[in-house]
């Protein structure tokens, strides 16, 4: 069984510069596994790998998907399993949304596709009611999923809700039935860099990205007029320039904000991983730092990393 290399964590703990140094190394490709970066009008925003990165070694799914579509887990399971049976050397999954990775490394469950009927009750009621009125309903119809969702992630609850009506099975039910894992051996390697570090790169982050072009990427993407429930529409970031673009706020309430809240996501993401093994709990290498690149390795550290990578393959 062919190995594929998992480089997780939460936001701004230096994945994409290890996954490319290993890529390096191990003459793979990089694949996406962040559900933003798949948004093609979204380079900056997302910290999307640079076209020189691009160009240094082979990425796919980043940018390939336009925001007025969204994407889903099921669409993004196929799309990087064609991506790492095409990759020439090892595939490295990197990113930082823990339900891609289990999506391969546990499998998904098949859940029919829902009517068009539901789909659009689904959309409606989330207008009418909001997401935390469509939560409450959804609490009544399904409470089982209802507990696992948050009553503000407005595109889940409205997934929930059109699976519940189309098949008469909440969606929490659907996921606990037989699933198929991805036919690789999976390697895995999560950063957990201390709290402290992660804010202080959070903290520079946001200011990188406006001196990017940041301000005009998101200028470029309100002109679309998309409905701002969309997934590419609520991207750190997009709703405090959106903000800032419509004169409602400064440029540095929009940062705290961008700060604030990306910092109570890298927790999230970090709960995420703690309590749910990323591959076979025995192959798991954690890193307690944060790093920008192979290069901040010593060289034991580097040569115990690729060994650690060999063996387990």
């Amino acid at each position: 069984m062919r190995q594929a290399l998992i480089v997780a964590g939460p936001t701004c703990s230096g994945k994409s510069a290890l996954a490319m140094g290993l890529a390096e190394r191990l003459g793979g490709c990089v694949i996406n596994t962040d559900s933003m970066q798949v948004y093609r009008e979204l380079r900056v925003l997302t910290a999307r790998p640079t076209l020189a990165d691009e160009a240094r070694v082979a990425h796919a799914l980043y940018g390939v998907r336009p925001a007025a579509i969204p994407g889903s887990v099921a669409w993004w399971r196929s799309e990087a399993l064609a991506a790492m049976a095409a990759s020439a050397g090892v595939p490295i999954l990197c990113g930082g949304t823990g339900l891609y990775f289990a999506s391969l490394t546990q499998g998904l469950a098949d859940i029919p596709e829902p009517d068009p009927a539901a789909r659009a009750e689904a959309r409606e009621l989330l207008e009418e009611l909001g997401a935390p009125g469509l939560h409450a309903r959804l609490a009544q119809a399904d409470p089982a999923t209802a507990a696992g969702l948050r009553p503000s992630d407005g595109q889940r609850l409205a997934r929930a809700w059109e699976v519940w009506r189309s098949t008469g099975v909440g969606l929490s039910l659907w996921q606990t039935r037989s699933r198929v894992p991805a036919p690789y051996r999976f390697t895995a390697i999560l950063l957990d860099p201390p709290r402290e570090a992660l804010r202080a790169a959070i903290k520079g982050r946001f200011a990188a990205m406006v001196e990017q072009g940041a301000i005009a990427e998101v200028g470029a993407l309100l002109e679309q007029q998309l409905d701002p429930s969309l997934p590419a529409m609520r991207a750190h970031g997009m709703p405090e320039l959106s903000a800032y673009l419509r004169s409602e706020i400064t440029l540095a309430e929009a940062s705290l904000r961008v700060e604030r809240v990306t910092g109570q996501y890298t927790k999230r993401q970090a709960t995420w991983f703690r309590h749910r093994p990323l591959a076979d709990p025995t192959l798991v290498h954690t890193i307690h730092a944060r790093i920008a690149g192979l290069e901040q390795f010593s060289e034991r550290e580097i040569t115990d990393l690729m060994m650690f990578i060999r063996e387990a393959g």
